[in-house]
Order: structure tokens, then C-alpha cells, then sequence
């Protein structure tokens, strides 16, 4: 059980994509990654080493004084640790626990929603998608369309399906996602709203 966790930091915020969009979230970002999206904007976290180990209940505590009970666990590639010790306490506490992640390492802790969204950098774990309750396909090229689509067969029941312009790239790839999903509603448009709210 891992009493403590590199942390790169901390934030209560308003949630900028995908499903919960809009409502007031605590993020936990979490250091150390070995996925390595070129676009990512946060690298600074991929270095676990250049974090400081917090106690978890250290972590857990901060959550449980926020007005919101939603505790976002996020990256760098938050499954690179075995986040059971940290879930159990939050659930304790009352909080919803969610998390975002590739997919790249097996799924630990006790989760309220998973936001997956996998990377062609490193491949996910096979049968990963029987967890997410979204999937969030971030969109860098028009090549992205057909192979978002191979996730498809491999969710669970329920599972939302979101396109998602890689930021740099918003003004090219956003009017194709329109049109992709025009062509194909099952699909969801999510932004990173929070950039256009200057929020973290």
C-alpha cells in the first residue's frame, strides 16, 4: 500500500472537458509518466523524481475541505502508482472519485467515473475499456477519426464517446470534429474549456 505519492500539484478548479464539464472539481496531479504525447502540456510532470513523495492522507485531507466532492486524479499517467491506499481514504471521506488516464497500466483504486482516453505513444492495456464511463479520443489529424473508432467495440454499456482538438491545433481540427460529428452523433465534441475560462 503506498502511503505516499509524487505530487506535482494541486488545485480546486472547475472541471474544463468532457462529461463533467462546468462543475467545481478538486484535481490531484499526480508526477511520473511514460506515455510521452509531443503535444502534452504538462511535462513537467513526467519526472516522478522531481516531486516531492506527499502522505497520502496528507492529500486526502486537502480533498475533503473543498466545497466540492468530485476529486479529479490526473497526470502524467496517474496508474503508474497503486492509487488504492488514496481512493479508499477519499471514498471514506465521502468524495466521488475520478480519474483520467491512457490506460496504459492497469486500473487500481475504487472509482465513481474514468475518463479514458488512450494515446498512440503507448498502448493500452487490453480489456481497459470495460472501465472507462467516457472515452475521450484527443484529435491531432484527420487520421485520428478512424482510429478513435477501433475503441469503440471494446467499451462498456453506457460508455460516452468524446472528440477533443489537440489544443495547438484547435482552429484546423475543430471544424472536422463538427463535421465528424454530424456525420456520426453517438460522438460528443468536448473542449478544454478551463483554457477559455483561464482557470487551471
Amino acid at each position: 500500500m503506498q502511503e505516499t505519492l509524487p505530487l506535482m500539484e494541486f488545485f480546486y478548479t472547475i472541471q474544463g472537458e468532457g462529461y463533467h464539464q462546468g462543475r467545481a472539481a478538486y484535481f490531484i496531479r499526480l508526477a511520473g509518466c511514460d506515455v510521452g504525447c509531443h503535444w502534452c502540456d504538462v511535462k513537467e510532470s513526467w519526472d516522478a523524481g522531481s516531486h516531492p513523495q506527499v502522505a497520502v492522507d496528507k492529500m486526502v485531507a486537502d480533498a475533503a475541505d473543498q466545497e466540492s466532492d468530485i476529486v479529479v486524479v490526473t497526470g502524467g499517467e496517474p496508474l503508474m502508482h497503486d492509487l488504492t491506499n488514496l481512493t479508499g481514504q477519499l471514498k471514506d471521506k465521502g468524495c466521488q472519485t475520478h480519474i483520467e488516464t491512457s490506460g496504459a497500466h492497469p486500473l487500481s483504486g475504487q472509482w465513481d467515473w474514468v475518463t479514458w482516453s488512450p494515446k498512440k505513444f503507448k498502448n493500452a492495456v487490453d480489456g481497459f475499456g470495460q472501465f472507462a464511463d467516457e472515452l475521450k479520443i484527443v484529435v491531432y489529424n484527420k487520421h485520428d477519426f478512424e482510429w478513435a473508432e477501433t475503441f469503440v467495440k471494446d467499451l462498456k454499456p453506457g460508455c460516452k464517446l468524446y472528440l477533443q482538438p489537440e489544443w495547438g491545433r484547435e482552429p484546423e481540427v475543430l471544424p472536422q470534429i463538427i463535421s465528424y460529428v454530424k456525420e456520426h452523433p453517438e460522438w460528443r465534441v468536448s473542449l478544454q474549456s478551463h483554457k477559455y475560462m483561464q482557470v487551471p
